[in-house]
């Protein structure tokens, strides 16, 4: 009998122990004839939830993936609890095959699809991390809270190396109707990069040849590509971070820090399932004083009209390419939690709303790590000077120019303060909706209001 390979965010063929194990399981049987049915099922709790850039790239890579499978990923739409069994039914699989999903929905799918398929097994070989969540605790067994001895742990746990190439006489069976690609919304000028397992590769080799030597000294420059920008590649498992690091050296440690965040956060998250949409710090959603009407100002924010240019242009940046710079991520979030007095969960939901590399667990402890209310956070008061930040990390105002042309006239830092300059707004940028220095007293005030004891 064949077997099944449900991919999900493994859209890859090298580097895939569940697929090596779907083979494997086919070939076991005689009157298989080795076949492996690739199946992807596009799941509308899943595809409903993902904002229209995240639709539009998995689109691409789904077509990338049938492409490298001789155009047989047999794709169906619907809930995989029912969809799955019923492929089984159909092609009488003996076994359906994945990658481990830590992720809160993905458990409990998982769970519900493996009771559906009665006695036909569903198979976890490997996971989307180098190490699984779970397998890295302390001394007495409780998982890490701090990232820093989390990484020590997660290097002396270690990882196996890539596993095997899929063999040339793979047998892929479409077995059925395949209902076809998702339909994906029109992103209108937001331009994607290329997808799929080959464009992660090329990617990777491009920074590994020209940008890891220099990535510790410029990786916070929002002028410069000084990022791996492999973020949305390492979502839908275009490349396995196993890959990745199977290919750096003792010099590369700030990068396999970097990709080591990630699985912290995915370890927390597995752990604390409620922090997907939680403050870890339950006072931050209790007794936090927020703004009670702040429409107009996320409003300000989310498009990019705030006055306070290294914030728009990151905004504008996510809206125009699906992605953001990491250090102007949490300039722009901690704009939004301690100069507005917004919650990190709106914040986070834009987030989820436009980023092509949007990651459930980064995203909400990224968010959370600036509002200070989840592990290993940011204190609080710390607020990031949203002027100061631009002027360190944009030191010649070329990535503010970028993206607000009407600061296109000003040269230089100028371009960081255009209230400084009697034509700064002679483009129609926007004045600053707020001063930062008051609100970040008043961010200081309400922090310090949740710290007292309540009578």
């Amino acid at each position: 009998m064949p077997s099944i390979m449900w991919f999900r965010r493994d859209l890859r063929l090298l580097d895939n122990p569940a697929l090596l194990a779907a083979l494997a399981a086919a070939r076991a049987d005689a009157s298989a004839d080795g076949r492996v049915v690739p199946l992807f099922t596009v799941d509308p709790v899943l595809w409903d939830a993902a904002g229209p850039v995240r639709q539009a790239y998995l689109s691409r890579s789904l077509a990338a993936l049938d492409k490298s499978l001789g155009g047989n990923l047999l794709i169906r739409h619907g809930n995989p609890i029912e969809g799955v069994p019923e492929v089984v039914a159909a092609t009488g699989a003996s076994s359906v095959h994945i990658a481990a999903d830590f992720g809160p929905y993905g458990r409990q799918r998982d769970s519900a699809v493996e009771l559906a398929l009665g006695t036909v097994p569903l198979v976890r070989t490997g996971s989307p991390y180098a190490v699984a969540p779970g397998r890295v605790t302390k001394d007495d067994g409780t998982p890490y809270r701090v990232y820093t001895p989390y990484f020590r742990g997660w290097m002396r746990h270690g990882w196996p190396k890539p596993a095997a190439d899929v063999p040339p006489d793979a047998n892929w069976w479409q077995a059925m109707a395949c209902h076809g690609l998702p339909v994906a919304p029109d992103l209108g000028a937001l331009a994607l990069p290329e997808a799929g397992e080959q464009a992660a590769w090329q990617r990777w080799e491009q920074f590994r040849t020209a940008g890891l030597s220099t990535y510790s000294e410029l990786r916070n420059r929002a002028d410069l590509a000084g990022t791996s920008a492999l973020g949305h590649y390492l979502k839908w498992g275009e490349i396995h971070p196993r890959s990745l690091l199977a290919e750096l050296s003792d010099d590369d440690e700030v990068f396999r820090k970097e990709l080591c965040w990630r699985e912290f956060y995915a370890d927390v998250l597995a752990q604390n399932p409620q922090t997907a949409r939680l403050s870890l710090d339950s006072r931050f959603d209790q007794e936090m004083r927020w703004s009670d009407n702040a429409d107009d100002s996320f409003e300000a924010w989310a498009t990019g009209n705030t006055g306070y240019p290294f914030v728009d242009a990151g905004m504008r940046q996510l809206r125009t390419e699906g992605w953001v710079h990491n250090r102007v991520r949490m300039v722009v979030a901690s704009f939004l939690i301690k100069d507005l007095h917004i919650t990190w969960q709106r914040g986070a939901a834009e987030f989820m709303y436009w980023l092509r590399d949007g990651d459930l667990a980064s995203n909400s402890h990224g968010w959370q790590w600036t509002a200070g209310c989840g592990t290993d956070a940011s204190p609080f008061y710390r607020v990031f000077n949203p002027v100061l930040q631009g002027l360190k990390f944009d030191p010649d105002g070329d990535y503010v120019r970028r993206y607000l042309p009407e600061l296109a006239h000003l040269p230089g830092k100028a371009a960081h303060e255009p209230w400084l300059r009697p034509d700064g707004y002679q483009g129609g940028y926007p004045e600053r909706i707020v001063d930062h220095h008051l609100e970040r007293e008043v961010a200081l005030a309400n922090y310090s209001a949740i710290k007292k004891p309540t009578a």
